[in-house]
């Protein structure tokens, strides 16, 4: 079975567009300098990334959990010409080479990175965003939700990774990690304020649009 969905993961990424070249330094350094590599979104999901945001041609964005900037540059693809994207990370250590990596790319002078606590970076950027990615802390995931869904107009998107949790949504007897990420999914399951559906991308992508 893991070789039937590797040879699928191989397919999929032949038929989608190729990374550039930056992409490709970035996952190269990644896991050649990262103890937790598979953290990166990698091929195939930064080209969702990058097409969900063209589709809705934010304005501004805002990125929870910067990691190495992979996903935050195939974010960025989506920008309308003077729009603005927000990353937030808590690891400071990354920050000098993660910076150089923006200063290389196109998008250098449109992303603000921040290194904090992202529950408190959030409450200091004013404004709303059109599309949000919440890749952090998992057990902060639905506080982070909440504290932005209202400030996303409608038809902006939330999305959110993670949420199949390596298939343990369900397991019969959760551990407490899985539990709440079974418990973000039911809730979100059932607001009212949004349309959502997962993609079964990866680790699984929760899409959420605002009504």
């Amino acid at each position: 079975m893991l070789e039937n969905e590797d040879a699928l993961h191989a397919y999929l990424e032949k038929t989608c567009d190729p990374e550039n070249e930056l992409l490709k330094r970035i996952k190269r350094e990644t896991y050649l300098k990262e103890t937790m590599p598979h953290m990166l979104s990698g091929h195939f999901q930064g080209r969702v990334l990058s097409m969900l945001s063209k589709l809705v041609r934010p304005k501004r964005i805002l990125e929870i959990g910067t990691f190495t900037g992979y996903a935050t540059l195939c974010l960025a693809e989506g920008l309308e010409k003077g729009g603005l994207l927000y990353t937030i990370d808590i690891n400071e250590e990354q920050e000098e080479r993660v910076q150089g990596y923006f200063d290389s790319s196109i998008y250098g002078d449109q992303i603000d990175y921040r290194i904090g606590d992202a529950a408190d970076i959030i409450t200091q950027i004013d404004g709303g965003f059109d599309l949000v990615f919440i890749d952090a802390d998992k057990k902060r995931n639905l506080f982070y939700f909440e504290a932005l869904v209202d400030r996303v107009p409608s038809g902006g998107l939330i999305l959110i990774d993670n949420v199949l949790w390596k298939g343990k949504v369900l397991d019969e007897n959760p551990d407490s990690q899985t539990k709440k990420i079974v418990e973000l999914n039911e809730t979100l399951a059932r607001d009212e304020r949004v349309e959502k559906l997962i993609l079964p991308i990866r680790d699984g992508l929760f899409v959420l649009r605002k009504k």
